[in-house]
């Protein structure tokens, strides 16, 4: 285990510069939450039928894209994939958000109840409650199956819930956040997408901004005032976090229900450059971000390289 120094701690000072104020950052989120805050039942046109000839998920996005068996696949079946697979990752969207709903109560169980930085978490935790309700109808209305993760790795989150300190605890939800984020930044403003799925889209994507902020402001804040025992365990618990999540991010069962080899569809996708290319730069703002605040180091960055998602 890599050893990490006071001289560390001292350089990572240094690096960041002065800590903002952990009320001012909520203060500043919360007035933003009351702006630009959205009811989905309410935004969106649940009744609207499915419009014929567009896709769930961006095509460059789904994860057979470019493959040879990609190639092989009509229009009609690669439009399929791309509706399962945008029904699992809603699912798997569903299970990061009730994990981290679980972990920010935890963080502010002992904190003011009057402060702005509680009165945030909870605002966050009623974003994510809209937002795990609206993905499900998605799923609903698209005709697809819910797609569960694999039930070790259902059963491991719980571990993860129990054990997590704080800043293990907002680097797995930037973990959850910041990829999906990046794909559905370019699925919003997508015309070949269908309306209701760019409309999910686009509210998911303007508050999970704020999510990112105070989760990214509280992480930097725990890694230079947590003890070293904790930063180290971070460190293991985020790269853990990052192997679990590319294994899961995509449920190898929509192969099977769009009528192809799931061995097959699987290989293909594991020696896809182009999949490759399109995770390593989903997660390089997010790992930018852990690298410069000390999170990229020792085990944990070698099982962040075995993730396939650091280039």
């Amino acid at each position: 285990m890599t050893t990490v120094t006071d001289r560390d701690v001292q350089l990572l000072r240094d690096a960041l510069g002065p800590l903002r104020d952990r009320e001012q950052v909520a203060a500043r989120l919360l007035e933003s939450s009351a702006k630009h805050s959205f009811d989905p039942d309410k935004e969106l046109d649940w009744e609207a039928p499915i419009e014929e000839g567009k896709w769930f998920w961006p095509p460059e996005l789904v994860s057979l894209y470019d493959t040879p068996l990609w190639r092989r696949m009509s229009e009609e079946q690669r439009m399929d994939l791309a509706r399962h697979e945008a029904a699992s990752l809603a699912s798997l969207g569903i299970w990061f958000e009730i994990i981290l709903m679980q972990l920010l109560v935890r963080h502010i169980y002992d904190k003011s109840v009057t402060s702005n930085h509680v009165r945030y978490a909870l605002t966050e935790i009623a974003d994510e409650c809209r937002h795990s309700m609206m993905f499900a109808r998605m799923i609903q209305k698209g005709g697809a199956p819910a797609y569960p993760v694999p039930r070790v790795y259902h059963n491991l989150a719980r571990v993860l819930k129990t054990v997590s300190t704080t800043p293990g605890s907002f680097a797995a939800t930037l973990l959850g956040e910041e990829i999906l984020d990046w794909m559905q930044r370019l699925t919003f403003p997508d015309e070949r997408v269908q309306t209701l799925v760019r409309g999910v889209t686009r509210i998911h994507v303007v508050e999970e901004a704020r999510h990112v902020r105070y989760a990214r402001e509280e992480l930097r804040r725990q890694m230079v005032t947590a003890p070293r025992w904790e930063q180290e365990f971070t460190r293991l618990s985020c790269g853990e976090a990052a192997r679990v999540f590319s294994v899961c991010f995509i449920n190898p069962q929509v192969y099977e229900n769009v009528g192809l080899d799931r061995r097959e569809a699987v290989a293909q996708v594991k020696a896809s450059g182009h999949r490759r290319e399109v995770m390593q730069t989903g997660a390089r703002r997010l790992t930018d971000f852990l690298d410069d605040i000390g999170v990229l180091r020792g085990p944990g960055r070698r099982l962040w390289k075995s993730s396939g998602l650091l280039a």
